[in-house]
């Protein structure tokens, strides 16, 4: 398991093409005090960027860790310590998704219409869950992003297409140069 020094009220969300976001992320300890005052703080970063998930990457922490609000659809806050996801089959979905860490990009991304997540919670219980619909969505994403995998690695060629200029420009603002 890894640890390490963090002040939790100083994590932010980090923005592409941050290197963090491309971290793969290790098991962490759920009993370990800072991991639930990062996922306490992991929540009112969600909810202040009007998020229905974050992960650890995403705070620069590469963590098997993750939270979501899945409003209308789960409008609880969840915390996932050490999720193991499992897709269930069915002829793959496309929706339009959004990213946090990668703000004013929408693209289509295919995915399994169904899901079950075994985790473990803030008060340190393990648990299942199955779901279909966006919240199995958010819950794909999200595991996406513990494996350092992002939307943009996902979306189809004409997406692609219409969304070089604002990776770019994020791209440019990241080293200082501006658009």
């Amino acid at each position: 398991m890894v640890m390490m020094t963090v002040d939790p009220a100083s994590l932010r969300i980090v923005v592409y093409p941050d290197s963090a976001l491309r971290e793969k992320s290790k098991p962490v300890d759920p009993e370990d005090e800072t991991v639930r005052e990062v996922a306490r703080r992991m929540l009112e970063l969600m909810h202040d960027a009007d998020g229905v998930g974050l992960a650890a990457e995403q705070v620069a922490l590469p963590w098997r860790l993750f939270v979501t609000h899945g409003r209308d659809v789960d409008p609880h806050n969840r915390v996932f310590i050490n999720p193991t996801l499992t897709v269930n089959g069915g002829e793959l979905v496309t929706e339009e998704e959004g990213c946090l860490s990668l703000p004013g990009i929408h693209v289509q991304v295919r995915r399994a219409p169904a899901a079950e997540i075994s985790a473990t919670d803030l008060d340190g219980r393990p648990f299942t869950m199955k779901a279909e619909g966006l919240l199995s969505r958010i819950w794909q994403h999200e595991y996406d992003h513990l494996h350092g995998v992002l939307i943009i690695d996902k979306m189809s060629p004409m997406d692609r297409l219409s969304t070089r200029k604002a990776l770019k420009e994020l791209r440019a603002a990241s080293s200082g140069g501006g658009p």
